[in-house]
């Protein structure tokens, strides 16, 4: 069998887990509509994935290294079938916030002993190739979800029970029984059960970038959708996430051809640009520039920044990647909820649309602040090798 047959397997699952994450993001209307507390409700619902995600990242980020990589990543796939599967049993929002917190559970499992399992199957030769495997298989995954639901609604009128739903509960059982015969490439360790994350040494640019990035897709999961139906434009709902999330997985093979400094730099120009252009778009109620802006964000959560600040994880603890890996995630996380919910919040009181341009100030000015810090350290290091004596 090919070696390439098991990676290929392995990306499978990292879409499916994901895609399941976003699945049902056209329906969240449907679900809070009884909620009657705004734009809160969507947003919590959005966050309860995060409440889900960030202790098993805390806590289980090495469990991987303790029972083995298949079992945390079978329970994965299981957890987003479940969610699923409630959603259409009992639609309402308290089976969204137990979904998104099933799903963030999953997706926490799957991420941390999936980033790792990918370069022992390409025994640890191909580093960047396992992690651009990974990016992009995440990537397509996050963004097909929630427009594979909005093209099943378009043909199949208002359900809630879409096909997308139905092309998930069918790949789940044939990839849990496909997997219980992958190889075993790595050894169990006897090592404690709960393992807290790393972060490797001089990667705070890189995590703080993710915290930036995450958090402007959040909004656009979360908070832009609200306001695309305020502008009578929901039906658009689903390609606006697809292109928030889509174009950065074109422009990874860009990113691998950068230097992961270069890449986080072109990164953390293009999240608050593409934010920008995003909020003019709704100022002029213009389809065409909400677009643009979507994918000019995309082209940086998940294309330029993602997998600089991944790989330079990986790459920084080679001994630890399952943990370094939770450790990244933390950061990318931390932005994908609380400035949502604080978004969502400021949105009940003030609109939504003031909601995004406070938002969209703050990522302005943290990004001056990181950028500014990042060129001083590196001056600074320049400075120092140039005063250095010559030693004879």
């Amino acid at each position: 069998m090919s070696k390439y047959v098991y990676p290929a397997l392995l990306s499978l699952v990292l879409f499916t887990v994901t895609f399941a994450v976003n699945l049902q993001t056209p329906l969240y209307g449907v679900y809070t509509a009884e909620s009657n507390i705004g734009s809160t409700a969507v947003t919590l619902a959005f966050a309860a994935y995060v409440v889900g995600i960030l202790p098993t990242l805390f806590f289980l980020g090495g469990l991987s290294d303790r029972v083995g990589r298949c079992l945390p990543i079978i329970i994965a796939l299981l957890l987003c079938v479940s969610a699923t599967i409630l959603l259409v049993i009992n639609p309402s929002w308290g089976s969204l916030f137990i979904a998104r917190l099933l799903l963030g559970v999953g997706t926490g499992l799957v991420m941390t002993s999936g980033a790792a399992y990918m370069a022992e199957l390409l025994d640890n030769s191909k580093e960047q190739f396992a992690t651009l495997l990974v990016t992009s298989a995440t990537s397509i995954g996050f963004s097909g979800g929630a427009l594979a639901t909005s093209l099943s609604l378009s043909l199949q009128g208002p359900t809630l029970m879409p096909a997308s739903f139905v092309i998930l509960f069918i790949l789940v059982p044939i990839l849990v029984v496909a997997f219980i015969n992958m190889p075993r490439v790595y050894t169990p360790k006897p090592v404690p059960l709960f393992r807290l994350p790393i972060f490797p040494n001089k990667t705070w640019v890189y995590g703080i970038s993710m915290t930036l990035a995450w958090a402007t897709t959040g909004m656009i999961i979360a908070v832009v959708p609200l306001q695309l139906k305020q502008l009578q434009l929901e039906g658009w709902t689903g390609l606006v996430i697809f292109l928030a999330i889509f174009v950065g997985f074109l422009c990874q093979p860009i990113a691998r051809k950068m230097n992961n400094k270069n890449s986080l730099a072109l990164g953390l120009i293009l999240i608050p640009v593409g934010f920008l252009i995003l909020i003019l778009g709704v100022w002029l109620k213009s389809l065409i520039l909400i677009l643009l802006g979507s994918a000019t964000t995309g082209a940086a959560s998940y294309g330029f920044t993602y997998l600089a600040a991944l790989s330079e994880f990986a790459s920084r603890a080679p001994d630890n990647r399952a943990r370094a890996t939770a450790g990244f995630f933390i950061y990318a996380y931390f932005g994908f909820s609380i400035p949502v919910i604080a978004s969502g919040a400021i949105a009940d009181i003030f609109g939504l649309l003031p909601a995004m341009i406070i938002f969209n100030a703050g990522l302005i000015i943290v990004t001056l602040i990181i950028a500014l810090i990042w060129l001083r350290k590196r001056n600074h290091a320049y400075w120092n090798l140039e005063t250095e004596p010559t030693v004879k």
